[in-house]
């Protein structure tokens, strides 16, 4: 499996926008059948920083992904309320919390 941990700073006036509009990808992500999760997070100590936790089968649906149309009007919303660079990281999940093995 295909992890992708995304962190997003945002502008404090954009917060409750940058949410829903997280929300919103979230749930249009859920539906791509290469997606198996779409965790939205919002740090306690700064409201204005998200992480968004994703899992995917593969790199593949990663790309898939990338290419929905939920997917680019999210991107265009986020842009507008970042402040600063969108950083992510990917990962090989190699033992999933379900897994009793």
């Amino acid at each position: 499996m295909f992890v992708v941990i995304a962190n997003i700073q945002v502008k404090p006036e954009c917060v409750e926008a940058f949410r829903a509009a997280c929300v919103e990808n979230s749930r249009g992500s859920l539906q791509e059948p290469g997606c198996l999760r779409f965790d939205v997070l919002q740090q306690n100590d700064d409201p204005t920083k998200f992480s968004l936790y994703e899992i995917y089968r593969t790199p593949e649906g990663f790309a898939a992904h990338k290419e929905t149309t939920h997917y680019a009007a999210w991107a265009e919303k986020a842009a507008a309320m970042q402040s600063g660079q969108r950083s992510s990281a990917k990962f090989e999940l190699i033992h999933p919390i379900d897994d009793a093995s």
